[in-house]
């Protein structure tokens, strides 16, 4: 069975376990992440009347040099209101183990974004993600951040 059928029935029996994903999506990366690249997604219209929790999701290697990532993320609303946000994550614990989950070289992280979101606007909303790291006493940021495989996100029902 070719590799591209074996990841795509384990993202779909994953995605199917989880019966209170709404929608997601998720971006490969090739040859790094570079600082000037916005991942850019795009939310159909959801249900307005429905809560949800935002999730980000990255997939990284043990190429992936830091212990913490930064962030920053903007959500554009249809009509054309943007909140963005600055995010740190704690990507390995102190013994340098990673905190994210899967078997094998690759973690996938699982990051809380927004919590207790209604999508009152009707059309599409449109989430953007970039990388903002920097090296400890650096004022430019990394130009190219390795390890990071896959960036995506998920939107679920707040359980009732």
């Amino acid at each position: 069975m070719p590799k591209i059928s074996v990841w795509g029935l384990l993202v779909l029996l994953l995605v199917s376990c989880n019966a209170d994903v709404v929608v997601g999506e998720m971006k490969s990366l090739t040859g790094g992440w570079d600082q000037k690249e916005e991942i850019v997604f795009t939310i159909p219209p959801l249900d307005s009347l429905t809560t949800y929790n935002v999730f980000l999701h990255l997939r990284n290697t043990n190429e992936y040099p830091y212990n913490n990532i930064f962030l920053i993320a903007s959500m554009q609303f249809p009509h054309g209101k943007t909140i963005t946000d600055t995010l740190e994550y704690r990507m390995a614990a102190p013994d340098g183990s990673w905190l994210g989950t899967g078997l094998g070289p690759v973690k996938e992280s699982k990051l809380w974004f927004k919590e207790g979101v209604r999508f009152f606007e009707d059309g599409n909303y449109t989430l953007k993600v970039s990388q903002a790291v920097r090296n400890n006493g650096e004022a430019g940021g990394v130009s190219q951040l390795k390890g990071i495989t896959e960036v995506g996100y998920s939107i679920e029902k707040v359980p009732e």
